[in-house]
């Protein structure tokens, strides 16, 4: 039986990102269950588990870390095809390149997770 942060991280999934497909939902779902993201809001922990599962499984973002670029560098340049994979999946938000207060924190804690 699901536990109520378990639907709520559910319906949170479904209304930021509706059309993400099956197998990459059930790895957002269960990043945003990890014992890390317990103390947040389940909204937050599905937006940073989806934000480090897109970067890390459909954009170069890896391959730039291990060319030796910085997480702030690499970050920047898979900013485009992480917005493209949202758009895509139906997201009601994007990541905001001027935006300072999620992407430290997605790294720190969703990354965790991935």
């Amino acid at each position: 039986m699901a536990t109520e942060r378990q639907k709520r991280i559910a319906r949170a999934l479904t209304a930021l990102i509706p059309r993400a497909p099956f197998i990459d939902a059930e790895a957002i779902r269960e990043a945003a269950r990890a014992r890390h993201m317990r103390s947040l809001p389940p909204e937050r922990a599905v937006w940073l588990a989806a934000v480090a599962h897109i970067r890390h499984t459909h954009t170069d973002y890896d391959e730039l870390m291990d060319d030796g670029y910085d997480k702030d560098a690499a970050r920047f340049f898979v900013l485009d095809d992480t917005n493209a994979v949202l758009d895509g999946w139906g997201a009601t938000r994007h990541l905001d390149p001027d935006a300072i207060d999620e992407e430290p924190y997605a790294d720190t804690v969703a990354d965790e997770a991935v």
